[in-house]
């Protein structure tokens, strides 16, 4: 039954943000991505800070250990990022730079395609984490997916908007982020068979989860809401924030009455 769990949840997360893609207009998209920025940092932060972490540091590991896990992954999520962002940098027509016609056009389709190969990437590792979360506590799964797939959905569209950009008509660009979110299923299926063998990665692989998550939270959404504003968007930026992290709190409460 686990199994059916991490397939389901990594199922839903890699296939719901394209489908929300496809269903909505660019300004409906716009709109609804700048309000789910807020809830995924909300949501990231509270699984992260007060269900993962406690979760990994209630095991037998030595706190140091964790600890050291921790600032690892964190270096290692900045350097994966600094990597995309390579990878990201293309030319544009028009640059200034002499080369021969259509040249643009095929690094941007190349540099469309390396977003596919890293997100990939991205969607095995978190597949991995869900199967990890799953095996250690199912009710622990089902917050660590909600977590991942809240802060997919805007990825992802934003990776269909990039791959549109890239030259990529919208239908291959939906076809292929879908096939590119099916890497969460592999990981989600291997990292159950493998974890089944070694129980003693979980609290490891939990705080990786968190690092993951409070460096997205941190270096990668809230800079997106460091802007200035009128006071009424301030305010329901906070409160998108806050819903967030009580939707989180919530699901601790109800995990702890029922677990």
């Amino acid at each position: 039954m686990t199994l059916f769990y991490i397939v389901l949840a990594t199922l839903i997360g890699g296939v719901l943000s394209v489908v929300i893609a496809a269903s909505l207009t660019t300004s409906v998209l716009t709109y609804v991505v700048k309000h789910l920025v807020s809830l995924s940092a909300g949501v990231l932060l509270g699984t992260a800070l007060l269900h993962t972490l406690p979760e990994a540091f209630e095991s037998a590991v030595d706190a140091h250990t964790l600890f050291a896990t921790l600032l690892g992954g964190l270096l290692f999520f900045f350097l994966l990022e600094k990597a995309e962002l390579y990878r990201h940098d293309h030319h544009h027509e028009g640059d200034g730079h002499h080369h021969h016609h259509h040249h643009d056009a095929e690094q941007a389709g190349r540099g469309g395609y390396s977003v596919l190969v890293g997100d990939s990437i991205h969607n095995f590792c978190d597949g991995i984490i869900i199967a990890a979360a799953f095996i250690a506590d199912p009710w622990l799964g089902v917050t660590t997916s909600v977590a991942i797939i809240l802060h997919e959905i805007p990825q992802e569209v934003g990776d269909t908007i990039v791959l549109i950009n890239a030259g990529f008509g919208r239908r291959k660009a939906l076809l292929f982020n879908a096939l590119s979110g099916l890497a969460a299923v592999v990981g989600g299926v291997l990292g159950y068979y493998v974890l089944a063998w070694w129980q003693s990665l979980y609290p490891y692989l939990l705080v990786v989860a968190a690092s993951s998550f409070i460096y997205v939270a941190v270096a990668d959404l809230i800079p997106q809401m460091q802007r200035r504003m009128p006071l009424r968007e301030l305010l329901s930026q906070v409160a998108w924030i806050g819903a967030g992290l009580l939707l989180i709190i919530v699901a601790i409460g109800f995990m702890h009455e029922h677990g």
